[in-house]
């Protein structure tokens, strides 16, 4: 590829949802261009970018940032955040909402992994937490990636990177060769496709919003503003997740992290949150 053209992607990418490209690292651009290239019926991965500065056509545009957008994602990842989601966020809010819903957003969910880990949480509780009522919203920015979360379809490689076998046996059924989640955990998500540093006014108010590993894939201009969008997103007593060695300190007021909890993080009461 030529550097005019990684420039290209990197300036696109950074422009439309403030993910940042390393435009020396060629095979990973090309390696995640090459399907949008065959997808759209051209030869190479040039042939997609020379169209696209010829056209600027949107829809081309925007399945180039989708597929550089896409994160790795595993059922119960890292494990610890869940945890503390079962044994301490979720038992707070469900008592602190006295019957309301608690209304829970994995706000970058790729595929399904994540939000679907949350949804196997929540429906194993319920006998802990009688009465308990819960909204469940998974969003990404690429459709491609929900459409995959909606079937909830995974291959044998996906469900054996993290999920434990006693949710595997009690929450999905084989499928040929693939493993589908039950029809009860599916239906408890709601789908929406989302791009995180644009405006979220619409989004909704959450209790709980996981954004992991989504602050340290973006452009530094673009990490503030996420976490702005999030806090006005996100209800006064609520928590944000964010991933393992990801932080927003210093990166603007709109958020103080939760002492002797690594990476959850409660709005700041200082951050003025627009009407």
């Amino acid at each position: 590829m030529r550097v005019e053209d990684r420039e290209l992607v990197a300036q696109l990418c950074a422009a439309r949802a403030g993910v940042r490209v390393d435009v020396e690292k060629t095979y990973l651009i090309e390696s995640r261009l090459g399907p949008v290239a065959r997808r759209e019926g051209f030869g190479s991965v040039n042939d997609l970018l020379t169209t696209l500065r010829a056209r600027r056509e949107d829809r081309l545009a925007w399945g180039i940032v989708e597929a550089m957008a896409h994160g790795e994602t595993a059922f119960f990842r890292d494990r610890e955040p869940f945890a503390l989601f079962r044994d301490e966020v979720l038992p707070t809010l469900a008592k602190l909402r006295g019957g309301e819903p608690v209304r829970i957003w994995s706000a970058a969910c790729a595929s399904g992994q994540e939000v679907y880990s949350l949804a196997m949480v929540i429906e194993d509780e319920r006998a802990r937490l009688p009465g308990l009522k819960v909204e469940l919203f998974g969003s990404d920015l690429s459709e491609r990636q929900l459409e995959k979360a909606q079937s909830g379809l995974y291959t044998q490689f996906e469900v054996q990177r993290g999920l434990p076998i006693r949710q595997l046996v009690r929450h999905f059924e084989q499928d040929d060769e693939m493993w589908a989640i039950s029809p009860r955990i599916r239906q408890m998500v709601r789908w929406r496709r989302i791009n995180l540093v644009a405006d979220l006014s619409t989004a909704g108010r959450f209790d709980v919003i996981f954004c992991r590993y989504v602050l340290s894939s973006l452009v530094e201009p673009m990490k503030t503003r996420l976490l702005e969008n999030l806090a006005r997103a996100l209800g006064p007593e609520g928590f944000l997740f964010l991933g393992r060695d990801e932080t927003a300190t210093g990166l603007g007021d709109a958020f103080q992290p939760v002492q002797g909890r690594t990476g959850l993080y409660a709005r700041n009461p200082a951050f003025r949150v627009a009407a």
